[in-house]
């Protein structure tokens, strides 16, 4: 919620900024950020979505890296820290609900792959599609790849990731993913792709 449909909430108190620190004391609601609000743990009537926070808490961005290369289990690690793409200036916000991320790409390369996934029936955040987290992931984490050889070791030994779920990329995707963002380990990854064919 933002600050602003907070206080017409509360605009039935006399003093709904007065109210609003009250119930920011007791637990009732907590500040993510400035603006920002989510119902605190006794108070909730559902989960709130870090996705959803994390496109509210700085934009434009869109879920991308470690934390959604996990939610499509291309990697096996816990990811604790919410990881996004933006096309602003690089960011962190340590929040009392945890840490987000934002690493700056291109305007050009930006769009292109990014959907809007639903979370639950009220809860819709813009996320990676699992081609363009892991095409970010390679490029922002990264960098360039001087060989095929280092490429597959960063993949398969660093990364973990399955032999079966790179090979089952949407090929066209990835190649208007590099089209966007021209860079080895997407063409690297296109080559792969296009090996199993």
């Amino acid at each position: 919620m933002d600050y602003g449909f907070v206080i017409e909430c509360l605009s039935a108190y006399k003093n709904p900024r007065v109210k609003l620190n009250h119930l920011l004391k007791i637990k009732a609601l907590i500040r993510v950020k400035k603006g920002i609000y989510i119902f605190g743990k006794n108070f909730a009537r559902q989960p709130y979505s870090s996705e959803v926070l994390a496109n509210m808490i700085y934009g434009p961005s869109y879920i991308s890296l470690e934390w959604a290369c996990q939610y499509y289990r291309l990697i096996p690690e816990k990811v604790t820290t919410v990881t996004s793409i933006t096309t602003q200036r690089s960011r962190r916000f340590q929040t009392p609900i945890g840490l987000f991320t934002y690493d700056h790409l291109s305007i050009r390369a930006f769009p292109v792959g990014v959907t809007l996934i639903q979370f639950s029936n009220h809860q819709q955040a813009l996320m990676a599609t699992k081609e363009k987290a892991l095409a970010d992931l390679l490029t922002v984490r990264r960098g360039a790849f001087a060989s095929k050889k280092h490429f597959l070791e960063t993949v398969f030994e660093d990364l973990r990731i399955e032999e079966d779920d790179l090979y089952s990329l949407n090929l066209p995707l990835l190649k208007e993913i590099h089209q966007a963002q021209p860079h080895s380990a997407i063409q690297y990854l296109i080559k792969c792709r296009e090996n199993h064919e």
